[in-house]
């Protein structure tokens, strides 16, 4: 394995929703509206592709697209009118299976579980993209060295910080929280901290 894409997906949210688990009585289902990615090399020095972004069209159980929350505009930069002309959600994991030359797919947690399979869900489509392809990027920084307490607290738009890395694009962006991951990655492969072979292995159940 000579690379890795480490990939991000933004989704549907309102004030609370999270404290909630989305079981407000107007909350929306959590569905996907960007996915961003970047290609992170595991030979030295490392480097990083250009990213790419792919907005998703939001469509609900009947059809329609799902209007976003304020709180998901300010946060992500994305309104209806960005969301209305995206893709629909199985032609932007087209598009990452095509960007990602059959690397693994490293995100920062499951989103293939909080986002991407209740979307597909909702659309009654099957993933154009297997799932032993997805992989979190948690368990690399424990062995790494990282404790299980300092893990749990970090997020994709916290963990350049918590480094002392700058971070390389907008929080909340997926292409921005991709490169973060990434960053973050080639600077513990970089340190010797992590090998290209912690990258290995199936996904984990």
């Amino acid at each position: 394995m000579r690379s890795i894409t480490v990939y991000d997906a933004e989704f549907l949210t309102a004030p609370g929703a999270p404290q909630r688990f989305w079981c407000g009585p107007e909350d929306p289902d959590p569905l996907t509206i960007q996915i961003g990615a970047v290609r992170l090399s595991l030979e030295p020095p490392f480097g990083m592709s250009q990213p790419e972004s792919w907005p998703v069209r939001p469509v609900d159980r009947h059809g329609r697209v799902v209007p976003v929350d304020p709180l998901v505009t300010r946060l992500t930069g994305l309104g209806d009118a960005d969301l209305a002309r995206g893709l629909p959600l199985t032609d932007a994991l087209r598009a990452l299976d095509r960007f990602s030359q059959g690397d693994p797919l490293f995100a920062w947690g499951k989103d293939e579980l909080l986002t991407l399979a209740a979307s597909l869900f909702v659309e009654q489509v099957p993933s154009p993209i297997p799932a032993t392809r997805f992989r979190s990027a948690v368990p690399l920084l424990v062995r790494a060295g990282e404790t299980r307490e300092t893990v749990e607290g970090l997020r994709s738009h916290t963990i350049c910080a918590h480094f002392g890395l700058a971070s390389p694009g907008r929080a909340h962006d997926a292409a921005g929280d991709a490169q973060a991951v990434a960053t973050v990655l080639g600077h513990l492969l970089g340190a010797g901290r992590l090998r290209p072979g912690d990258f290995a292995g199936p996904a984990p159940a």
